[in-house]
């Protein structure tokens, strides 16, 4: 901690030591000169009664010699004015210094206590603190006072215990996602087996179907397959770009002509769903260091994402465009719109619009979570908004600049 040296608690301590040492001082010279102050007025009324005395015996003097009445007068004045203080002793000296000495510890010692009394109690309040962190409430925050050492321990216990907090949060949260997982793993190959293992015993029966019934329950048999093959490509494919066990093999790659031959793939898809589509860029040719496959996929989650959602609205927009060094894609379809409360999670694997998991889409739940981690990977963003100018994907990458080597 890098604190000004007149904030410490060193410097407190140095500074509480001074005054309580002050304060002895002015204390001691106050009880010492109150103590003189007694003693001279007690001495000074021995004196006085002495010189009563010797005024009377005077008077009775005068009476019958006046010599002898002048001698006694001069010296009754003599002892007034000169009266004689025996000086103290050695032994009263020690026993004066000793008593100092003793009472300045004690009053030092009185007067430091006090000082530093607000210290004892920030320490019981830490003490507090560490006490209940132990016990598991995590919830507990030791207030911060000034900006010292007491205060650097107080803030790294509140530290501590906010991250405790969240690493206990994070376990559940693992923990809650984990069975989520599985049971949508489960779903979601149980749906399609189950659908395959009952076709499969329709068509056993060689008495009960004809020949035009058994071929169709056979195609929708294999289509159930095909789906659930997908379903188990995308949880490895899924697997192995959460714990980055991906070799990415990166080339420089022209956009233009890889979005174009893309989606020239994909025409038979759009056919299917009675979709048009359209590819515009006012580029000629603009280029990215990608690894080719990986970022296929991706676009490819987008672009069927689209033609499964965007069946509604008749019609899907690819657009490829840069701007500031950036190659900016995006795909857009014109169908259901896409709840704002479900924008922040349509990117988390398994997750679906609501009402969107059907046998019409047959989603798997992770082709967005896919392409987001492989844009991620390639050092890009991915994003949506959905309102009724359509429901938008943008992917933004790095533009590849002339000279630059291919890492």
């Amino acid at each position: 901690m890098k604190n000004s040296i007149f904030r410490s608690f060193r410097f407190e301590i140095v500074l509480y030591s001074l005054l309580s040492l002050v304060y002895t001082l002015l204390t001691e010279a106050a009880l010492f000169f109150g103590v003189y102050l007694v003693y001279q007025i007690l001495n000074n009324d021995d004196v006085n009664a002495k010189m009563q005395q010797s005024e009377n015996i005077g008077s009775n003097l005068m009476n019958n010699l006046n010599s002898i009445n002048n001698l006694a007068n001069n010296n009754i004045q003599n002892r007034i004015m000169e009266p004689k203080i025996q000086p103290p002793g050695k032994g009263l000296i020690a026993v004066i210094i000793i008593t100092a000495i003793i009472i300045g510890l004690v009053l030092f010692t009185t007067y430091f206590l006090l000082l530093t009394k607000k210290f004892a109690s920030y320490l019981e309040d830490i003490a507090e603190g560490i006490t209940k962190i132990a016990a598991g409430n995590f919830d507990t925050r030791i207030y911060i006072k000034n900006e010292d050492e007491f205060a650097f321990i107080a803030s790294k216990l509140n530290t501590m215990a906010d991250d405790i907090k969240q690493l206990i949060e994070n376990d559940r949260k693992s923990e809650y996602t984990k069975n989520e997982l599985i049971t949508s793993v489960a779903h979601d190959l149980r749906t399609p087996l189950t659908s395959i293992i009952g076709y499969l015993e329709l068509v056993s029966d060689q008495n009960k179907l004809n020949s035009d019934t058994r071929q169709r329950y056979i195609e929708i048999a294999y289509n159930k397959s095909k789906r659930l093959e997908k379903l188990i490509e995308d949880l490895f494919a899924y697997t192995k770009f959460s714990f980055g066990e991906v070799t990415m093999d990166f080339s420089e790659i022209d956009m233009v002509k890889f979005i174009n031959q893309l989606v020239d793939e994909f025409y038979p898809s759009f056919q299917e769903s009675g979709l048009e589509y359209d590819f515009s860029t006012n580029l000629h040719s603009v280029h990215v260091v990608a690894d080719g496959n990986l970022l296929a996929r991706a676009f490819a989650n987008l672009i069927s994402n689209a033609i499964k959602y965007g069946k509604d609205g008749k019609s899907v927009n690819i657009k490829l465009g840069k701007e500031n060094g950036k190659v900016i894609v995006s795909v857009t379809n014109y169908g259901r719109l896409i709840p704002e409360k479900d924008l922040l999670n349509i990117f988390e694997r398994f997750f679906r619009v609501e009402g969107s998991r059907s046998s019409e889409t047959g989603g798997t739940g992770l082709g967005l979570a896919i392409a987001k981690s492989i844009i991620v990977m390639h050092g890009g963003t991915i994003g949506v908004k959905s309102d009724f100018d359509g429901t938008v994907f943008e992917v933004v990458l790095d533009e590849k600049k002339e000279g630059n080597d291919i890492t």
